[in-house]
């Protein structure tokens, strides 16, 4: 706390009380089991995808309280119940012949689905038109983007269970994307979770196969049916080398949605909703703290800048350990407030930087009676400071805690 900083700010100290943060992580329920089917026999870049995603699958089934079996007997799906596994995941394909039937059996007995990228691929949807038509509703493949590359996502619902832990936009992955023949937008039955945001056209770098504009959902839930589908799931590779250029587990939020999609089709737990993005208005010069030139890279200078109501100066705190959060921003929530080079000397500079979970990237919120907060970083226990003078685009720096106005800041 603060009053163990400095011995005149005692009487401070006293007032001070974290804010309130909210938890990232899941709640967690009774633990449930994940299968997933693979081929992984065609195409390189699929194959890419089902080596990391197995793994990644099984880690991620460790540190969030369900279990994980990767298969390849496709033949599994003819008896298959929900008491057996919970939830089926499509890795690289679909089912063939009599496992399309037991397939389906499957889901209208209760069971929950996931399925990536080609598991929804088609060019002749009445072949199977309970799949393609009902239960995806999306018919045909119609184009597809090249070379594989990110793209910027709209949340389009964000009280799914699947998306609270999303912001209202965020950079995929990379990874190749389909287009249908059905407009999923008219179909009762669907609810798009995240589609294209226009900001990312021209999107694929083949000038013959690339995206200029239209609409074009990448997530997606049937209500029907306990089912998510996600589009992506192809990986960048260097075909002639069979060496991946990407990885589709690259995008921290996207492997939220993924995590929190599987809690909730396995009947898991549910993530708490995100707080709410905030400014954070200086006490000594009634300015905003700012990302310059609202950046989002690497290295962005956190500024002091003239109040403006855009997303440049809205931030939130979520916790992450005794007592500390990250403070996350909001043109991209994997970037968060970070002090430069790690450094604890008096002025070093604050900038924008990919959140890892270093302490230097983590800050204690105290408000006092005033409504005021300092924020003090973890690793060198100093506070959040706006240097002498009130002019915009000074650069924040932390500095020794004193308890002056230029290290109070209000959130709201």
């Amino acid at each position: 706390m603060a009053r163990k900083l400095l011995a005149l700010l005692a009487l401070l100290a006293a007032t001070l009380v974290p804010v309130s943060v909210t938890a990232t992580g899941p709640a967690h329920a009774a633990p449930f089991k994940v299968l997933g089917f693979y081929y992984g026999t065609n195409d390189l870049a699929h194959i890419s995808f089902v080596k990391e995603a197995n793994p990644w699958l099984a880690q991620a089934a460790q540190a969030n309280g369900f279990t994980y079996e990767a298969t390849t007997d496709w033949n599994r799906l003819n008896t298959l119940t929900p008491a057996q596994a919970q939830v089926v995941i499509f890795l690289d394909d679909m089912p063939s012949g009599t496992q399309r039937a037991g397939f389906q059996r499957y889901m209208e007995a209760g069971g929950a689905w996931f399925g990536f990228h080609v598991s929804a691929f088609t060019q002749n949807a009445n072949e199977w038109s309970w799949y393609h038509n009902t239960f995806l509703g999306k018919g045909n493949f119609v184009s597809n983007t090249w070379g594989p590359t990110t793209a910027t996502l709209k949340v389009e619902t964000r009280t799914h269970p699947s998306t609270l832990r999303l912001p209202e936009k965020f950079t995929s992955a990379v990874s190749e994307w389909y287009s249908w023949s059905r407009d999923l937008r008219t179909n009762p039955d669907i609810q798009i979770l995240a589609s294209v945001d226009p900001s990312s056209f021209p999107l694929g770098t083949d000038p013959n196969q690339q995206w200029r504009s239209g609409y074009y959902p990448i997530m997606w839930t049937n209500k029907n049916y306990k089912m998510i589908y996600a589009n992506f799931g192809h990986n960048a590779m260097d075909y002639a080398a069979n060496r991946p250029l990407s990885s589709t587990f690259a995008s921290q939020t996207q492997n939220n949605f993924l995590i929190d999609s599987l809690l909730w089709l396995g009947g898991g737990g549910t993530p708490q909703p995100q707080p709410d993005w905030k400014t954070v208005v200086n006490k000594g010069n009634a300015k905003c703290v700012d990302a310059r030139s609202a950046g989002s890279a690497n290295g962005t200078v956190i500024q002091q800048y003239a109040c403006n109501g855009t997303t440049a100066q809205n931030f939130r705190a979520v916790a992450t350990s005794d007592g500390y959060s990250r403070l996350e921003y909001r043109n991209d929530s994997t970037k968060v407030l970070d002090v430069s080079d790690v450094s604890t000397l008096d002025g070093a500079g604050i900038h924008l930087w990919t959140y890892g979970g270093g302490t230097n990237q983590q800050w204690r919120v105290a408000t006092g009676a005033d409504g005021y907060s300092t924020l003090t970083a973890r690793h060198s226990g100093k506070c959040l400071s706006a240097p002498a003078g009130s002019g915009d685009g000074v650069q924040l720096i932390q500095a020794t805690c004193t308890g002056s106005a230029a290290q109070s800041f209000k959130l709201g």
